[in-house]
Order: C-alpha cells, then sequence, then structure tokens
C-alpha cells in the first residue's frame, strides 16, 4: 500500500498531543477557546517586499504562532523593513529558491514585478505551496499557460490580488448583480462595456509611462540588481527602471494598462460568462510608433468576442475627449448606468426571484477545503490574456485577431513573438 504523506497541520497537531503527554506546553499550541494551534494556522512567505509586498507581511503577535514565516527581497534595505514588520519568527532571504525549499510554508504571496511573477509562482506549485500573486499573473500570454499547467499539474490554489469581482472597482457593489442581468437576457445581446474614466475608472497612463534616453547610474549597495532584472534583458541601471515606475517598461510590465487592467477587466469576463475563452479581434488607437522600451501612452482599445460583444477601454489621457453620457453597459433590449440606474428603468428589480450565481471562494477557504477560488487560475488567465492583448495591439499598431482556443495570433509572426518573450538565461519556463 502507498504511503500517504503526513501534512504540516497533522504532524503538528500529533506532535503537540504527544508532547502534552509528558510536558508542559505552551497553551497556544494545544488551541483551545481563544487560542489558534500551530496545525491551524495558514503560514506565508512573502517575496517582494517593496510597495504592495510590505501589505502582505503581516506582523507576528506574541502568544500566538507566527504566520509569516519568510520574507525575501533583493533589496536589502526593503527585507530589512520587512522583516522588523514581521517580528519574531520570520527569516530574511534574497533568493526566493531559498524560501521555497522549506516544508513549513504553506503559502507563497508574490509582490516582485510582474516579469517574475511566473516563475515564482510555477516553482512555488513545483514545491507544494499555494500562491497568492499580485497582478498583473503574467507579463506576457505563454507565461499565464505555463502557470495553468504547473498549478493543476501540482493541485495548487493560485488567486490573483485583485477583487473585482467580488465587488471592488464597481460602482455596482457586487458584480454578481450583473451578472445575473446579463444571464437573465434582459438586456439582449449583443453587449458593449464600457470601461473609461466616464465610468469612474483611472488607467493610471501618464502616471505609469517610461522616460526615454536614461542616463545609466551606479547600483546602490543594497540592490542586487542583477536578480531584480532575472529573465529580462539586461539594461544600465536607473532608479526609474526599478521599485514602482518599473511598471513604465515594457521589460518588466506594460504600464497602467497592466497596473489596473486586471481589477477592471476580471469581473468583466465574469459578469459576460466569458471566463473561458477571450476576444477575437483586439484593436488599439495609440501615438505611433511606440518606444521600443518605454511605455506611452494610448487613447483607446476595443476587445471584440466572436459573439460581436465589445468591451470599449479609453484612457482619458490621449487622444479625443471622451463622450459623455455613455451607458457602462448596453445591449438592444437595455441599458445599465451607474448606481443601478436602468433604461428601461427597474431592470434590477426584476431579477429578485432569480439564483444568485454559485458564491465566490476566497484564497483562505480555498487553501483549507482545497476547493478552486473565486477566479481560478485558469480565467485569471484568461482575464490577464486582455491586458496582454491590449497592449501587444498597442505596441504592433494594427489590429490583432486572436484564436481565443488556441491562444494564439492568427497570421501575424510579429504580435505572436509578443505573445512568447524570450527570457534571459539562464531562467526559462
Amino acid at each position: 500500500m502507498a504511503k500517504r504523506r503526513i501534512t504540516r497541520r497533522e504532524f503538528v497537531r500529533s506532535s503537540a498531543a504527544a508532547a502534552a503527554a509528558f510536558t508542559i506546553v505552551p497553551r497556544h499550541v494545544l488551541g483551545g477557546p481563544g487560542y489558534t494551534p500551530p496545525s491551524e494556522v495558514i503560514t506565508r512567505a512573502v517575496i517582494g517586499t517593496g510597495g504592495m509586498g510590505h501589505w502582505h507581511v503581516l506582523p507576528n503577535e506574541e502568544g500566538k504562532p507566527p504566520v509569516t514565516l519568510a520574507v525575501c527581497d533583493v533589496d536589502r534595505k526593503h527585507l530589512e523593513s520587512a522583516i522588523d514588520k514581521a517580528g519574531r519568527g520570520c527569516t530574511g532571504y534574497s533568493d526566493f529558491r531559498e524560501v521555497l525549499e522549506r516544508d513549513d510554508i504553506d503559502t507563497v504571496h508574490i509582490a516582485t514585478p510582474p516579469h517574475w511573477h511566473a516563475l515564482i509562482a510555477i516553482a512555488a506549485a513545483q514545491t507544494g505551496k499555494d500562491i497568492f500573486g499580485e497582478k498583473p499573473v503574467t507579463k506576457f500570454i505563454r507565461e499565464g499557460q505555463a502557470l495553468v499547467d504547473a498549478v493543476k499539474r501540482h493541485g495548487r490554489v493560485y488567486q490573483v490580488n485583485t477583487h473585482g469581482r467580488f465587488g471592488n472597482y464597481y460602482r455596482f457593489g457586487a458584480s454578481k448583480m450583473l451578472r445575473k442581468l446579463v444571464s437573465s437576457g434582459l438586456l439582449g445581446t449583443p453587449l458593449t462595456v464600457r470601461v473609461t474614466p466616464e465610468q469612474g475608472f483611472n488607467w493610471k497612463i501618464a502616471m505609469w509611462s517610461g522616460k526615454h534616453n536614461l542616463t545609466p547610474e551606479a547600483v546602490p549597495a543594497e540592490l542586487d540588481y542583477d536578480m531584480w532584472q532575472g529573465p529580462a534583458p539586461v539594461k544600465p541601471y536607473h532608479p526609474h527602471r526599478v521599485h514602482q515606475s518599473f511598471r513604465g517598461y515594457w521589460d518588466y510590465d506594460g504600464g497602467g494598462l497592466s497596473d489596473m487592467g486586471q481589477h477592471y477587466l476580471d469581473p468583466v469576463q465574469y459578469f459576460l460568462g466569458k471566463d473561458h475563452t477571450g476576444p477575437v479581434e483586439i484593436s488599439a488607437d495609440a501615438p505611433w510608433p511606440p518606444h521600443p522600451d518605454a511605455v506611452g501612452l494610448w487613447g483607446t482599445v476595443v476587445l471584440k468576442y466572436a459573439d460581436d460583444t465589445r468591451i470599449i477601454l479609453k484612457s482619458g489621457e490621449w487622444g479625443p475627449p471622451e463622450e459623455k453620457g455613455l451607458p457602462f453597459m448596453e445591449g438592444p433590449k437595455g441599458k445599465v448606468y451607474d448606481n443601478y440606474r436602468t433604461d428601461p428603468p427597474g431592470l434590477f428589480d426584476q431579477l429578485r426571484s432569480m439564483p444568485d450565481p454559485e458564491p465566490l471562494i476566497d484564497f483562505e477557504t480555498a487553501v483549507r477545503t482545497r476547493q478552486q477560488p473565486g477566479g481560478n487560475i485558469e480565467v485569471t488567465h484568461r482575464s490577464c490574456s486582455l491586458v496582454n492583448l491590449a497592449n501587444i495591439a498597442i505596441r504592433t499598431g494594427r489590429a490583432v485577431r486572436w484564436d481565443p482556443d488556441k491562444q494564439e495570433v492568427i497570421s501575424d509572426e510579429e504580435a505572436n513573438r509578443l505573445v512568447d518573450l524570450p527570457m534571459r538565461a539562464p531562467w526559462h519556463l
């Protein structure tokens, strides 16, 4: 008979029980009212501790089992700050591979720049960790396919840190109401969804645009810049290339579109019922030619699906001004404006007798129950692909025809090269 692997929680629970028979152990080890035993704690490591990463570091409280067991960063100042925040029971590392060797870590929170997201997440899945990652999930589409495969093959849980489908980023509160409305057919088809400043969406494209003709500077002593670049091409150091403003460079991210896109578009895929597919044509209006290194401005992106459903993105920071008063979503039978206002009026009232969509499972529940979270890795990869495809249309300057089943660009090799980007040796998928 094959031996069943004993989990960390089972081992700690049985060890505590055995120890209690022979010696006095701290009360929190045994659990009970007001105490959480170590076997019930979901431990974490945080890889990338600057900016959003610092938010993922939970302080380890006195008298309770530690939660944050490891923090990792290639910037010594970021690392020291994270160690100080986590406190007792936390160890600092500069190489994520050493973190993943530990058997006492349940989950890995990845908050590095996006050019590292896929490689670290795949390695975490291979070592039996569940993963909570910052957006965008991956920098290019082929990475996403590889990550989907790794998470499924190793039976792990993955969730991206965007809660749009849970209700945030929309004036409507819960996006499940929009899903019910679309499913009801009250709007008809095809649908048009607008994700624009007029609808309350800030794309931050000027904020996260890159700079041209950067003058090389000396690398700070606290930063391992070679490891920070990792799979990206080698470029001379400049402070604007790292730490938050990295978003403005194609080597690491894709500007404000990549920063905000998965927040905004993941719930759109959800309530349109298109979690397992993608658009068939993507077009963009942006200055031409784009800079080869620095992300720049854009005006409009249109994502068109096989059923003629369209998602229209407008930045509000380049191009003609946006038309006022347009609905957030519309079909041939009805329109939806902010604050549940519809034309004809009262469309949401007609949904009260309809059953709600299946509840969306949060990350912690998914880790404990082994159910897939709301927005599992497959649908998360699909919503990230919308962002990647939009940037491909911006960079190529022409409409991109996309096969959502094969996940490849049709008859455009230049665009397909942006689907599967090379990595700097020795890093590879």
